[in-house]
């Protein structure tokens, strides 16, 4: 059904946001704006993604300008690509589809001999719509400069130099929680519970928990375990070695800096948030059974 905080009205104009370059995205995407065209949508793509030569009647406009344009974004690829077009739209209130040409597919819900069907229903106002929080990461010097970035899935310290613990401390709204000698922390949200954090023991959680998952990567201490705080929690972490450690920060990803002693890593909400449509039967435990590989008999369990 249509919710308010999806599409008020039935899209005009959407964006294709993926690597149009690659074979698989291009084929999937070239189906797409047929359909599209048909339905007498305008069709965006980025410049930057854009192969030389684009289909008749679609348009190629710089990525920053997409959202200003377009009322959905379809992503065509993997959780990837959809955490880039999240980013994309952050500042804007412009719904993401994801078409799922990756490999896993946690946010990409939608594969391709489903696509056309998918969008049929959501320009029905078939969907549902979901609102996912994102997270802001603050790399600040010791001189006050800062570096931020957004982050939908998760933000992660890792050391940098290889053969070598990396030792910091952390903080929850400025309570001291531990200190840590290993290869880094995840900081997940609900969203990426299911990606870097799980790898790290780390819990799946049910998106609509607003909660994070502080994950350490290879602790040295067994008893260095996943915790699960509110989500309007503000973490900070600090490097406690001798000089000599530095950490490399990223966001979903993308590069963040590189954090040095008397840096301090500051996450917290953003305040921003992604709306992610689902066409109609979605199921999250049905999407979890079926990219973990859960259970035997899925048939007979949802007669």
């Amino acid at each position: 059904m249509l919710q308010s905080s999806g599409m008020e009205t039935r899209p005009v104009c959407c964006a294709l946001v993926g690597n149009l370059l690659e074979p698989r995205v291009a084929e999937c995407a070239a189906g797409l704006v047929a359909h599209l065209q048909r339905q007498g949508l305008k069709v965006l793509v980025a410049i930057e993604d854009a192969p030389a030569a684009l289909p008749a009647g679609v348009q190629a406009v710089a990525r920053a300008a997409l959202p200003e344009r377009c009322q959905l974004v379809i992503s065509v690829g993997g959780d990837g690509t959809l955490l880039q077009a999240a980013r994309l739209v952050a500042q804007h209130d412009v719904p993401v589809l994801g078409i799922n040409r990756g490999r896993l597919g946690f946010l990409t819900d939608v594969l391709p001999q489903d696509m056309v069907a998918s969008i049929d229903a959501i320009l029905g106002g078939y969907y549902s719509a979901d609102r996912r929080r994102l997270l802001e990461a603050r790399l600040v010097a010791p001189d006050g400069s800062m570096r931020s970035e957004l982050a939908l899935n998760d933000v992660v310290l890792l050391r940098r130099e290889t053969g070598r613990m990396l030792d910091f401390e952390t903080r929850v709204d400025g309570r001291f929680v531990n200190s840590h000698s290993g290869d880094g922390m995840v900081i997940a949200t609900a969203t990426g519970s299911t990606a870097y954090a799980l790898s790290c023991g780390g819990p799946i959680v049910d998106p609509r928990l607003d909660v994070l998952v502080m994950a350490p990567v290879c602790p040295h201490t067994l008893s260095d375990r996943p915790i699960v705080i509110p989500g309007d929690s503000t973490i900070a972490i600090s490097l406690t070695g001798r000089g000599e450690g530095r950490a490399d920060i990223t966001c979903d990803a993308t590069q963040l800096g590189s954090m040095q002693p008397g840096d301090r890593l500051e996450i917290s909400n953003s305040g921003r948030s992604v709306t992610l449509l689902h066409p109609p039967g979605y199921d999250y435990f049905r999407l979890l059974r079926s990219k973990l590989h859960w259970g035997r008999g899925e048939e007979q369990h949802e007669r």
